[in-house]
């Protein structure tokens, strides 16, 4: 038996399709993936107070920085990508995004419909007299 087979009585084990795989990142890679993030985050600060757009283009320039920002944290820090290997994470990643988009899009339903139902303050004072 080579010490590339797998032996279950002596309790060896390893993924298969992983033998000549790097689990983490290069250090140029972090480097590069630490400068995107700062810089990301260097424009949302410089974008969040100014004066010089739209209200409306500020929040959409954040939330285009923000999907940009966790691009980068996925990419470059979580080493997710569409190598074949890493279809159970995609899948557990795009499992928790839906998850997350149901509580969110759920809660704001939810209170969306309340804020419309609701009695005025005016009149519930009013019936208390």
């Amino acid at each position: 038996m080579t010490a590339q087979q797998h032996d279950p009585r002596r309790g060896e084990s390893h993924t298969p399709g992983l033998e000549n795989q790097r689990t983490h990142g290069s250090f140029g890679g972090y480097v590069v993936g630490y400068i995107a993030a700062m810089l990301l985050t260097i424009a949302a600060f410089v974008m969040a107070p100014s004066t010089n757009m739209a209200p409306f283009s500020i929040e959409a320039g954040l939330a285009v920085l923000a999907i940009a920002q966790m691009l980068v944290h996925l990419i470059f820090f979580l080493h997710i990508n569409t190598a074949p290997v890493q279809k159970t994470n995609v899948m557990a990643f795009a499992a928790t995004m839906l998850i997350i988009a149901i509580v969110v899009i759920g809660s704001m339903w939810i209170m969306a419909h309340l804020n419309h139902n609701m009695v005025p303050m005016s009149q519930v004072m009013q019936m208390q007299r």
